[in-house]
């Protein structure tokens, strides 16, 4: 069970964090959460879709990083084998807290970082420390607190963002089928994506409307994105290929 506490760099001096990828820490999911405020590296390695929360109705950014349950085909080794790794991996044990703080005569929530002290990638013996020998924060730690900002800002600019798609009629279910080889398929539920014919159609207003919110290039971010689909289905085909040899040499 998570235990968060408000990070300094008293009760935390010695504290580190393990960064290697692996199914102990978590890492092996199918999708993971992405924002718009990291569609342009996201866009470049994995396929962007849209999940539906059935209690409220409304969409977020998802990245496929696998085909089943489970799965994720970017780990190996310890290693996450894409050039950009997700925000909400590279955060590592840490979330963004507020808390009441006096600026100029007044109380205003400022941002914070609290850390999870039962995490699995905490440590205390090895990973890369989050505090300066004199108290001041390490650069994984500067590194940390950038990636939560962007989680931050992402997940709120990322629901009035789908909103409008909603809106616009833009955004539509999909089924993703795939097929590996001829015994090997698998079909990808409860993903949605940019109807890009009705994007093409919109009138001026609603395009200008886009543009200005900032939310014109998120659509075409995500269009685009699904030609790493095929990349996805490679991966896949080079690990089932690689425990079929596994398999026959035992």
């Amino acid at each position: 069970m998570a235990r968060y506490a408000l990070l300094n760099n008293v009760d935390h001096q010695d504290l580190r964090v393990i960064t290697r990828y692996g199914a102990e820490y978590g890492d092996n999911v199918a999708t993971v959460l992405t924002f718009p405020t990291e569609y342009a590296d996201v866009q470049r390695e994995y396929p962007i879709f849209f999940r539906q929360d059935p209690a409220n109705g409304e969409f977020a950014s998802v990245a496929l990083l696998g085909l089943a349950d489970g799965e994720n085909l970017f780990l190996e080794n310890g290693r996450w084998m894409a050039k950009y790794v997700p925000g909400m991996f590279a955060r590592g044990p840490f979330l963004i807290g507020f808390q009441d703080q006096q600026v100029d005569g007044a109380m205003r929530k400022e941002r914070v970082i609290h850390v999870d002290l039962e995490h699995p990638r905490v440590s205390r013996t090895e990973g890369q420390p989050l505090f300066l020998p004199k108290g001041g924060n390490s650069p994984y730690l500067d590194h940390v607190a950038t990636v939560l900002n962007g989680i931050h800002e992402g997940l709120a600019f990322g629901r009035i963002m789908t909103a409008a798609f909603q809106q616009l009629g833009l955004i539509e279910p999909m089924k993703l089928e795939v097929k590996v080889s001829e015994t090997e398929k698998y079909a990808v539920e409860g993903l949605h994506t940019i109807n890009e014919e009705k994007l093409r159609a919109l009138d001026g207003e609603a395009l200008s409307r886009l543009h200005r919110s900032g939310f014109l290039q998120g659509a075409y971010l995500v269009a685009a994105s699904l030609g790493n689909v095929k990349a996805l289905m490679a991966l896949k085909q080079r690990r089932s290929s690689g425990a079929g040899s596994a398999a026959a040499a035992q």
